[in-house]
């Protein structure tokens, strides 16, 4: 564990249409199945705005983290501000851990391109 710093808990908000009209509405909730991934951009689990995980250049499917594993590695040491950050080609987000299996939707962006 790590000593804990003070750190702001960010309301949730409703995910919104990211990138093209037929992708739909992001998720409000990060899942646990999900994958932390966005193929071209920048994907990464914070942990008090400090990457502890990125999505590798040319991933395959076992370099990959989930929902579930980023999960463990917070419950090990939950007083801390993680994130789940997204950055990709029109669609850009953040989950915010807001307790145990809980990551909301706190950030929605346009991305880039």
């Amino acid at each position: 564990m790590t000593k804990a710093i003070s750190w702001e808990r960010k309301p949730a908000i409703e995910g919104k249409h990211g990138g093209c009209l037929n992708c739909g509405p992001r998720l409000n909730q990060f899942p646990a199945d999900g994958v932390i991934a966005v193929g071209f951009g920048y994907a990464g689990l914070h942990k008090d705005g400090s990457p502890v995980w990125t999505e590798p250049l040319n991933p395959n499917a076992d370099a990959l983290l989930t929902g579930l594993q980023a999960e463990a590695m917070a419950a090990l040491d939950p007083e801390h501000d993680w994130q789940i950050v997204l950055e990709g080609p029109l669609s850009g987000r953040t989950y915010q851990r807001h307790g145990p299996s809980n990551w909301v939707l706190i950030e929605q962006n346009m991305g880039f391109a």
